[in-house]
């Protein structure tokens, strides 16, 4: 991760990962597991709103490359964020 910033309900990431690397795995990861961390340190608070699974994440993501833009651009971006 390289930069991170969070909103009420999405977040933004800028993200470095090898080529051979799936962006779906790369967003299945990380959604499992802050999923298992935030239950294992705020079950209680998440069992009010999560009562039937323990979700955390909608199914959904959006996902795309910085291309021509540099990469300190989209880190300014995504810090003006949330």
């Amino acid at each position: 991760v390289i930069s991170m910033e969070t909103d009420k309900d999405h977040i933004h990431l800028l993200l470095g990962y090898y080529a051979t690397d799936r962006i779906c795995d790369i967003v299945k990861a990380i959604k499992q597991e802050t999923t298992h961390y935030l239950w294992g340190k705020h079950k209680s608070i998440l069992a009010k709103h999560y009562w039937e699974k323990k979700i955390f994440w909608s199914s959904g993501y959006f996902a795309c490359s910085i291309g021509e833009v540099s990469a300190e651009t989209i880190e300014r971006y995504i810090e003006s964020q949330g």
